[in-house]
């Protein structure tokens, strides 16, 4: 599993400097801050958005900052390392807790939000924690007016600003003026963007001479420029800089002036604008910034530059959330390459899917599972054997899990499927471990389909970790009767609705051959159909089929579909080794197949015998590990002499 990751060395496109904090989101819209119930949890503080946002484009992009030694701390690092941010500027602060900030949205032009902020780890930020060697290998340096608001801060932005210049790097000022954080407005008027203040303009104006890009909204130019004449305000900027000044416009979009300021704001340069029915302003300006950067690094022309700000802006005003409804390059070249959106643009089910596909964490190379979420197959067991109950099933699938990690050692290619019924504790188990977890969603051998637990199965998922992958069974044949497929279809379309809202991805595994005939085009049929109904499965488990023809008209159905699915992975319906090494042998080519996810040929004749008490749990889980490293041994044989022919 080759995940994006953080650049230990190497050149940087751009450094970020500055806030960093957890936000939590009201989950209910259109209501009082005071009456939210639920909160999502996302990456926040403008300089680490815009670093998530550029990196999302492509850019190479790093951050400097301090995160609290807590949960929140390590999960920001974490976050951003999934995301491709470089965090070796990103210092851990024992003494103090990470940033909070919670936010709400209102109405389209009431967003509440509160700032934890007192005495936290982002605004300790000092001069010291400044290492030149970060700043050398960056070719630009963002900082933010909030950061010199107070001296420590202020300190550490200005340093990190003349080792840029120095080295002959570019500076870029974001205003991202908060009059809260300046101590100007009560802590419970977070969403104010505007009260005059002398000291303040002051303070912001000190850096121009540093600067080589300003990027502010009419408010902030209005407080940096010291009136809220927007005219004068830019000259009095002109005059004591000759950097690009940019001055955004909501609606409609921003003018750029690299030159002496006209006497009306659509005399500057401009780019296409887009107009998007406003969900969320927060965020937006972020998103903005990575996309201007994104032309403006790679030397693309100003209107370019503004057109893909503008679009950047227009894509995240639209959604919940800030760093994590930041565009993809790919999302962002497939909304600039058409113009009939819709004006409520998270209604576009087509441009959700690219952005879900396009930001996950991680390209998946090589995934190999065992296969131990079984649940009616332990209720046979312990039925014929007469002996045992579930809790020892429990730990009996806690040596699988033991044997996984026997033979991984850590490699997060390997992974496992796990129930929560007998598997619950190894689940809690594996939190701590780097492996793929996919886990059961439906009501063993249910047809039509059926799921575990509340009727409202988002309710369900809302329960699960994050990282675990909703994994379903459907017994799905071209040939069902119409009302069965229609059934089927009803509950397919509702898993797939209730992942997207808990934000789980999705294993669908097909089995046909249990009720009609199959040639090397059913199955591909069946995908077809699926995608038809708008559901994306990030993830496929398919039958064993010994024809390559099979696998060729598989990966034809995904790619004219998804080409950023995931993968495939092979199941194994208890054959026997020799049979399933023959499958892997005809689905090796095909690069759609990423591994397998088998179970029973790895771990039943082992769980009968443990149980019986032939063996103890040293036995089985050597035995187990055994099993299981035999065939990810001959999968990464095969899967090798096939890419190598």
């Amino acid at each position: 599993m080759s995940h994006k990751s953080h650049r230990k060395s190497g050149p940087l496109d751009l450094i970020t400097i500055g806030r960093s904090s957890v936000d939590l989101y009201g989950e209910q819209v259109g209501g009082r801050l005071e009456d939210m119930l639920s909160f999502a949890k996302y990456v926040g503080g403008s300089p680490t958005n815009t670093a998530v946002g550029a990196a999302r484009l492509g850019l190479n992009a790093g951050l400097i900052t301090r995160v609290g030694a807590d949960h929140m701390g390590r999960f920001l690092r974490e976050q951003l390392e999934r995301e491709g941010v470089e965090t070796t500027g990103v210092l851990t602060d024992a003494d103090r807790l990470t940033a909070l900030v919670i936010l709400g949205i209102r109405d389209t032009e009431s967003f509440p939000l509160i700032f934890y902020r007192e005495d936290c780890a982002d605004m300790a930020l000092c001069e010291t924690d400044i290492d030149a060697a970060v700043v050398e290998r960056a070719g630009a340096l963002l900082i933010n007016g909030t950061h010199l608001s107070q001296p420590g801060v202020r300190a550490a932005s200005l340093k990190a600003a003349r080792l840029m210049k120095a080295k002959g790097g570019r500076v870029i000022f974001d205003i991202d003026y908060r009059p809260v954080l300046w101590g100007l407005v009560g802590k419970d008027n977070g969403e104010d963007r505007f009260i005059a203040n002398a000291d303040v303009t002051r303070a912001l104006q000190d850096v121009l001479p540093l600067v080589d890009l300003v990027v502010g909204t009419e408010e902030e130019i209005h407080i940096l420029g010291g009136t809220t004449d927007t005219i004068a305000a830019l000259r009095t900027i002109r005059d004591a800089t000759g950097a690009l000044l940019v001055c955004k416009r909501g609606a409609l979009g921003c003018t750029a002036f690299d030159g002496a300021i006209p006497d009306s704001l659509d005399k500057g340069i401009v780019g296409r604008g887009f107009a998007i029915e406003v969900f969320n302003v927060l965020g937006a300006g972020d998103a903005f910034m990575a996309g201007f950067l994104r032309g403006w690094l790679r030397g693309e022309p100003l209107a370019t530059c503004c057109e893909w700000g503008n679009a950047c802006g227009a894509i995240v005003v639209s959604r919940h959330g800030c760093a994590p409804a930041m565009a993809s390059w790919a999302e962002l070249q497939h909304f600039l390459a058409r113009d009939d959106w819709p004006h409520r643009l998270r209604d576009s089910a087509e441009l959700e899917q690219l952005h879900w596909s396009t930001n996950r964490a991680g390209e998946i190379d090589e995934l190999t599972v065992l296969a131990i979420d079984h649940r009616s197959q332990f209720d046979e067991l312990l039925t014929e054997l007469g002996t045992g109950d579930a809790a020892q099933v429990s730990r009996f699938k806690a040596l699988a899990l033991a044997a996984v990690d026997r033979l991984a050692k850590g490699n997060p290619n390997f992974g496992l499927l796990l129930d929560g019924r007998y598997g619950a504790r190894p689940l809690e188990m594996s939190a701590d471990l780097p492996y793929w977890i996919g886990r059961p969603v439906e009501v063993p051998g249910s047809r039509p389909i059926a799921f575990e637990g509340h009727a409202d199965l988002a309710v369900s998922l809302r329960e699960w970790p994050s990282h675990h992958v909703v994994k379903c069974l459907v017994f799905y044949h071209p040939d069902d009767a119409p009302e069965m497929r229609a059934a089927q279809d009803r509950e397919i379309v509702r898993l797939f609705d209730a992942c997207r809202a808990t934000r789980h991805e999705l294993l669908l595994e097909i089995i046909a051959s249990r009720h009609g005939p199959i040639d090397t085009t059913t199955v591909a049929e069946v995908i077809d159909h699926i995608y038809m109904l708008g559901v994306y499965p990030d993830w496929w488990k398919l039958e064993p089929a010994s024809d390559p023809a099979a696998w060729t008209h598989v990966e034809a159905a995904i790619a004219r579909h998804d080409p950023h699915c995931r993968g495939v992975v092979l199941l194994g319906l208890s054959e026997p080794t020799e049979t399933l090494l023959a499958s892997f042998g005809a689905a090796a080519p095909c690069r759609i197949v990423k591994g397998f996810a088998v179970g029973r040929t790895i771990w039943h004749d082992v769980a009968r015998r443990w149980l019986d008490g032939e063996i103890d749990d040293a036995a089985a889980e050597a035995e187990l590990a055994a099993n299981f490293g035999h065939l990810v041994d001959a999968w990464q044989r095969v899967r090798g002499s096939k890419v190598a022919a």
